[in-house]
């Protein structure tokens, strides 16, 4: 019967690069949750649906690999952000992050759901506010809500 510490032993190269990726996620985090939190326009949660945007006049070739590699890195950053809430790092951040990256019908109303959260509209906000930004406003009379 093997034991913890033989398939510790067996399976170095795989918990070696586990370790590196957790560590490497949790300091991405660290910088890149910030500074995607910050750029957020902050009137961006203030309707309940969310007016359409006029398509980009990109070369259609561009703008499909724009779109692939923006879903990729979002569920990229929801997984990592699902693993930070047992792991160390900004697990509900980095989830809502993650979903303003993606594109899939409803997502307006999940990204809004999240931010209302009373602990993440909290912590979006204070973030802005060191950044010298104006708070996240849920309406448009500048009201917070959460």
């Amino acid at each position: 019967m093997e034991t913890i510490i033989d398939w510790i032993y067996a399976h170095q190269v795989m918990l070696s690069w586990l370790t590196f990726f957790s560590v490497l996620t949790f300091i991405g985090s660290l910088i890149v949750i910030p500074v995607l939190i910050i750029q957020i326009p902050e009137e961006y949660f203030i309707y309940e649906k969310r007016n359409p945007t006029a398509a980009r006049e990109d070369h259609p070739g561009l703008r499909l690999l724009f779109i692939i590699v923006k879903n990729v890195l979002g569920v990229l950053f929801v997984i990592a952000g699902i693993a930070m809430l047992v792991l160390p790092g900004q697990g509900l951040l980095t989830i809502l992050i993650g979903v303003m990256l993606m594109s899939f019908p409803g997502k307006y109303a999940v990204e809004r759901k999240i931010v209302m959260q009373k602990q993440i509209f909290k912590a979006v906000n204070r973030l802005r506010i060191k950044a010298k930004r104006p708070p996240i406003r849920l309406d448009s009379e500048g009201e917070g809500g959460g």
